[in-house]
C-alpha cells in the first residue's frame, strides 16, 4: 500500500507538471526532478522488501545487492543535492526577483539538475566500490530490510577503517556541504521576508518554502541519524527504522507535502482530474 501511494502521488506530480503549461517554472522543474528521483528511490527498496516479506526463503544475490546498493547511494546524494539546489531556487526567487528568469534560465536549471544526479552517481561509485573490495567471511545474513553500507560492513571480516572514514568523510562533506547552502539560503530567505511590511505577504512568500523545509528536515535528519552516529551509541534496529524514514516513509510524503500547500499544484491538479472524469463520462 505504501508502495502504491508513493508511485500514485510522484507520478501524478511529475504528469501534471509535464502536461500543465503554468507550472513550466524553474520551482516545478526541479519538484519534477524530486518526483522521478522518489520514484526511482522507493522503486530500488520496496518490492524487493515485499518479495522478502512475503517469501520463506529471503535471499539475495550477490550481485542484486550490489546492484540495489549502487543505486540506492546515487539516489540518496542526487536526493541530498537535489534539495540544496531547490534552496538555492527559492533564495533567488525571493531574494532577488528581478534576475530571477536571468539567473534560473532554462540551461542553467538543467545544469543544476545534471550536475546534483552525476554527484549521486559518482558518490554510488565510491562507496560501492570500496564496500565490495571487502572480504565477506562471517555471517551471509544481512540484518537489515534491504543492502546498505552499515549492515554490510558488520558482516566484513575484512578492515573497515577506510570504509567508515569514507562515510563520514565524503558522506559528511556531501551532507554538510548541501546542508550549509540550504542554511545559507534560508537565512536570507527570512531576512527577505522580515523586511516584506504586510503580515499577508510575508505569509504567503514564506508559505513557498514551507513544503521543502518539511522535505529537507524529514531526509536530512533520519539520514544523519543512521549514517553520522558513532555505532556505539545505537542499535543496528535503531538504524533499520531510521533507513526506513528516509528511503520509504520520505519519498512517499514528499508529493503530498508539495501539493498539500501549494494552490498552483492542487489547482492543476483538480484542472486535469475534471478534464478525465469529462471525458470519462463521454
Amino acid at each position: 500500500m505504501i508502495y502504491i501511494i508513493a508511485l500514485a502521488g510522484n507520478l501524478l506530480i511529475f504528469t501534471i507538471i509535464r502536461s500543465e503549461p503554468q507550472l513550466h517554472t524553474p520551482m516545478y522543474f526541479f519538484i519534477g526532478n524530486l518526483s522521478v528521483l522518489d520514484t526511482f528511490y522507493i522503486s530500488i527498496t520496496v518490492p524487493r522488501m515485499l518479495v522478502d516479506f512475503l517469501s520463506q526463503t529471503k535471499k539475495i544475490s550477490l550481485s542484486a545487492c550490489v546492484v540495489q546498493l549502487s543505486f540506492f547511494l546515487s539516489m540518496a546524494a542526487t536526493e541530498s543535492a537535489l534539495l540544496a539546489t531547490m534552496s538555492f531556487d527559492r533564495y533567488v526567487a525571493i531574494c532577488n526577483p528581478l534576475m530571477y528568469p536571468v539567473v534560473m534560465n532554462k540551461t542553467v536549471c538543467i545544469l543544476l539538475a545534471t550536475a546534483s544526479w552525476l554527484v549521486g552517481v559518482i558518490y554510488s561509485v565510491i562507496h560501492t566500490s570500496n564496500t565490495f573490495r571487502l572480504n565477506f567471511c562471517r555471517s551471509n545474513v544481512i540484518n537489515h530490510y534491504f543492502c546498505d553500507i552499515p549492515p554490510l560492513l558488520k558482516l566484513s571480516c575484512s578492515d573497515t577503517t577506510i570504509n567508515v572514514i569514507l562515510v563520514f568523510l565524503v558522506g559528511g562533506l556531501l551532507m554538510l556541504g548541501c546542508f550549509i547552502l540550504i542554511l545559507i539560503s534560508y537565512v536570507n530567505i527570512i531576512r527577505a521576508i522580515l523586511k516584506i511590511s504586510s503580515a499577508k505577504g510575508r505569509s504567503k512568500t514564506f508559505s513557498t518554502c514551507v513544503s521543502h523545509l518539511t522535505t529537507v528536515g524529514l531526509f536530512y535528519i533520519t539520514g544523519s541519524c543512521v549514517y553520522f552516529r558513532p555505532a556505539s551509541t545505537h542499535s543496528l534496529d535503531q538504524e533499520k527504522i531510521g533507513a526506513l524514514f528516509y528511503s520509504v516513509i520520505a519519498p512517499m510524503l514528499n508529493p503530498y507535502i508539495y501539493s498539500l500547500r501549494n494552490k498552483e499544484l492542487k489547482g492543476a491538479i483538480r484542472k486535469v482530474l475534471r478534464k478525465k472524469l469529462s471525458f470519462l463520462r463521454h
